[in-house]
């Protein structure tokens, strides 16, 4: 099992999800691997027919290569029965040697959702599934004694726990119950929305999360920050990393490299992803990322 993420840092790689994009993801998780990177990241919306399934896809990446985690960034709660998931989970730990992430969310798609035969829970409603999802996940986890749960949203008797270890909790939170919930549960947070280190969203959201993991007598330095990062690696540096919203854009290894340290040393940052499939420079980008960007955040992080 990976040592917590929140006590090192963690650089990853978003293949992308299209079915017609198939066969570069597999190559794609396959240098990643190959080129050190610390974990890959699928997206789960299952009513997309135009998207690979997320758990399917974990599987066969994960057989596909050796030191890699894998982490459906994040696992749609509400189209997927939680005993069943937690059974996914654990076959997948054991498969791979503990290199899988539970990444979880309340489920933000809710038109899409309904049309996948699963009836509309309200925001609080949702929170508190997911809630309810990653404690019986959990509790189906470590070997032990069989587990009963009458949930208000999913009820189990009498369940044997897989005799392996819990995975890693990621959480997509936005609002403020959800964050409240990353506070108390999770070992990780991934802002929605690519929100960044400078981002509005970031600095109001996460003193949420901090607040309540004080609130349930937890160290907030347990919770890892990992940042989603859709951008270009440029030749040339750009004139400016960001847009006129402060949304990041990208630019030369140099730009990103400093950007990164930044986010790491005086923000907290735990982990990045970066986007391959939003990168028109494709393949170049992916292995300037690998063996260019993240060689020198980490020698400049561990520098101080």
């Amino acid at each position: 099992m990976p040592e917590r993420l929140a006590r090192r840092l963690w650089f990853g790689v978003g293949p992308g999800i299209g079915v017609a994009d198939a066969s570069e993801i597999v190559r794609t998780v396959e240098y990643a691997d190959r080129a050190g990177l610390d974990f890959f990241t699928v997206s789960d919306h299952p009513y997309f027919g135009d998207r690979l399934e997320a758990y399917s896809s974990l599987a066969l990446l994960l057989g596909r290569t050796r030191n890699i985690t894998g982490v459906a960034t994040v696992t749609n709660t509400p189209t997927r029965p939680v005993p069943l998931l937690a059974r996914s989970l654990a076959t997948l730990s054991v498969l791979s040697g503990g290199r899988v992430v539970y990444g979880v969310g309340a489920g933000g798609y809710w038109d899409d959702i309904v049309r996948f035969g699963v009836d509309r829970l309200g925001s609080a409603a949702a929170v508190r599934a997911m809630e309810e999802a990653i404690g019986l996940v959990r509790a189906l986890h470590g070997g032990g004694a069989p587990v009963t749960l009458d949930g208000e949203f999913t009820r189990v008797d009498a369940l044997d726990p897989a005799a392996v270890p819990a995975p890693l909790v990621w959480t997509g939170s936005v609002g403020p119950k959800s964050l409240a919930v990353t506070g108390r549960t999770a070992d990780g947070w991934i802002p929605g929305n690519a929100a960044d280190w400078r981002s509005e969203r970031y600095r109001t959201s996460r003193p949420l999360v901090d607040e309540a993991a004080r609130e349930a007598g937890r160290d907030p330095a347990d919770i890892a920050t990992v940042f989603n990062l859709p951008g270009r690696v440029t030749d040339a540096p750009l004139p400016s990393t960001r847009d006129a919203t402060g949304r990041w854009l990208g630019g030369s290894t140099g730009q990103w490299t400093e950007e990164l340290t930044e986010a790491v040393l005086e923000h907290g940052a735990s982990g990045f992803v970066y986007f391959a499939s939003g990168d028109p420079s494709g393949r170049i980008g992916i292995e300037r990322w690998a063996e260019e960007i993240v060689p020198a955040v980490r020698e400049a992080v561990a520098k101080g």
